[in-house]
């Protein structure tokens, strides 16, 4: 499924007729429709010098969580820590911010420019469990490709 999803990116990327926002949107979009446990996916990114995370493009359902400080929740600590972040069950998570009731596990990939973490694509499943390696290195191969078109 991935290998596909990995064209299907590149071409939304690649789409110069849309905006950096609408390619981002769409990419939200076809993830979502795509791959049944992702039912909330969205991009943050760091509100300029300041620091906090802000929503960017993103699809699901609408979030409250539209600035994230540094090192609240799962989103802030990823914007800390540089590393990815599987959460398998958000309820034993001390530092979680609750999008939803529904939510029950989520997945955090910082995206980096330059060597900088500039944001990050988040992504909140309503099933147990469900994120493996493979959705990491998928994650990350996403990232990479929306780091070259910033």
């Amino acid at each position: 499924m991935f290998d596909d999803l990995k064209r299907q990116v590149n071409t939304q990327i690649k789409n110069d007729a849309l905006s950096v926002d609408e390619r981002l949107q769409s990419i939200c979009d076809l993830l979502q429709n795509t791959v049944p446990s992702y039912d909330w996916v969205g991009f943050y990114f760091k509100n300029g010098d300041k620091d906090e995370l802000k929503l960017g493009p993103y699809t699901g359902e609408p979030t409250d969580h539209t600035i994230i400080p540094f090192g609240k929740g799962i989103c802030g600590q990823v914007a800390v820590s540089n590393k990815n972040f599987v959460v398998p069950d958000v309820s034993a998570q001390d530092n979680y911010i609750a999008c939803s009731i529904t939510v029950k596990a989520e997945i955090v990939v910082p995206l980096f420019v330059n060597g900088q973490n500039i944001g990050q694509i988040d992504i909140d499943s309503n099933t147990p469990d469900p994120f493996t390696e493979e959705d990491e290195r998928f994650l990350e191969f996403v990232n990479a490709q929306v780091a070259a078109m910033l």
